[in-house]
């Protein structure tokens, strides 16, 4: 997440300036190069480079011959693959979701609509450029970097490749097939990309590679196609079978849950009809019996409602443990679609937000969506956080509550739960074992998805 700027003082100097412009002009030029020169193409060079400097002053025939060789296949190499056109228009069919981490595959519909064949081409996803801005480079400082020795911190070129690391969006993204089409004609290739990070991608930079005979080197030209975007949830773990503290609560006169869900419970008579009773609770039957309205009178239902609470607050030394927060609390959205019950996901970002989805509401993929977009709060307002749970606390059976780091403030806004009467299953991430007089679990950074699977049975609330 990117700190904002608090103060005009912090303005990056000259050499940071130099720095992130050096860093920014390499990159782009490695990355043209890269994708016009493929492994045989960069051995090629390798091979006229070493023939020069070995038959240099030396008459070596084989040297001559090999140099001459490779000289002969790039003067063919180079003006055949730049001369190479394609003329196609593309379209994505893409999934629906995708979660970071796993690979997925998707079909790209190709149209030749050139007036010769295609052939011996591919396709490649270009993924959005993650070269930081300048602010971004100065502000951030990658973890570990007082501990690098003086020239490094200076140049900071670990922060920029960390930088880079952090933001890139996908890996991937050739397609498994070569193109081999007729003009006019329609084909579908698949292709697939793995999601490096949650979020929301744009896929607007689909490239056609076409190769010389040889396959030394490749043009690479962009491709008619429209854009995409494509929602990555995020990752999420297994979870064993649990039980949430407090019973089932009464649902029936909760506005948000009756008037999705409707009665549900078993038939126990007919009463006169009241304004807000669902048409299809009508006795149709009574009514033309009796000539005023009639509905059937239906068992109050109880289930559960659960509060899932995520720290969104960065307060330095935590930044780090914010996404395997978000990771933990999808992965309880996950566990908890199981069941028949409601959850409400509560966090701060800018204002404080909650979402339901459960038991005749939306669906739990809207809450995976709305974790896939959730970014870091670097102002904490445990207070407000603390009113809005508390504001819904007798809708609540218990909640679950994700902490990003444990420090005096976190443990004050448990104890403010407590003192309010929320039963609260503190999850807390962290590094190392946990500290003594910690409450809740402890989950360990990097160690996620194992420390999840130790969890017991039945989840304590712990105050």
């Amino acid at each position: 997440m990117n700190p904002p700027v608090t103060t005009t003082a912090l303005r990056p100097g000259i050499f940071t300036r130099f720095t992130h412009a050096w860093y920014s002009q390499g990159a782009a030029i490695g990355y043209f190069f890269s994708r016009r020169f493929r492994p045989a193409g960069a051995g090629l060079i390798i091979v006229i480079v070493l023939t020069a400097g070995l038959g240099f002053g030396h008459r070596k025939d084989p040297v001559y011959q090999i140099f001459s060789l490779a000289v002969g296949m790039a003067v063919i190499a180079l003006p055949w693959a730049f001369i190479r056109r394609a003329k196609i228009q593309a379209k994505r069919e893409l999934p629906l979701y995708a979660t970071a981490g796993e690979t997925i595959r998707y079909t790209v519909r190709v149209t030749n609509t050139g007036s010769w064949h295609l052939r011996r081409a591919w396709l490649t996803e270009t993924p959005p450029d993650p070269r930081p801005g300048l602010q971004e480079f100065f502000l951030r400082r990658e973890p570990g970097e007082d501990d690098r020795n003086a020239f490094d911190r200076k140049f900071a070129f670990y922060r920029w490749r960390w930088l880079i690391d952090g933001r890139r969006a996908f890996d991937g993204g050739d397609s498994s097939e070569m193109l081999d089409l007729d003009p006019g004609k329609t084909t579908r290739v698949e292709a697939s990309i793995t999601p490096a990070r949650r979020g929301v991608i744009r896929l607007d930079d689909l490239r056609i590679l076409l190769p010389d005979p040889f396959g030394l080197v490749q043009n690479c030209r962009k491709v008619a196609a429209p854009p995409s975007t494509l929602t990555v949830l995020p990752k999420r773990h297994p979870l064993p079978t649990f039980e949430m503290p407090g019973g089932s609560r009464f649902q029936a006169g909760d506005e948000s849950a009756t008037n999705a869900i409707g009665n549900t419970g078993e038939f126990v008579g007919l009463r006169d009809y009241r304004p807000g009773d669902a048409l299809r609770q009508i006795h149709w039957k009574s009514w033309a019996r009796t000539g005023r309205p009639i509905v059937k009178e239906l068992e109050d239902t109880y289930y559960p409602r659960y509060g899932l609470v995520l720290d969104t607050f960065l307060t330095g030394a935590n930044e780090a443990f914010f996404e395997d927060a978000v990771s933990v609390a999808a992965s309880f959205v996950a566990l908890i679609d199981r069941g028949d019950s409601l959850l409400d996901l509560m966090f701060i970002k800018d204002q404080a937000h909650m979402v339901t989805a459960g038991r005749g509401l939306a669906r739990m993929e809207k809450l995976l969506e709305v974790l896939a977009g959730v970014e870091g709060e670097h102002d904490p307002q445990f207070a407000q956080l603390a009113q809005l749970i508390l504001r819904h606390r007798e809708a609540l059976t218990s909640c679950v509550v994700v902490l990003a780091g444990w420090d005096e403030e976190r443990a004050a806004f448990l104890s403010t739960l407590a003192r309010g009467g929320m039963a609260c299953v503190p999850i807390i991430i962290g590094d190392g074992e946990k500290p003594p007089a910690t409450p809740g679990y402890w989950l360990r950074s990097g160690t996620i998805g194992p420390d999840l699977l130790k969890l017991p049975r039945k989840l304590d609330a712990h105050h």
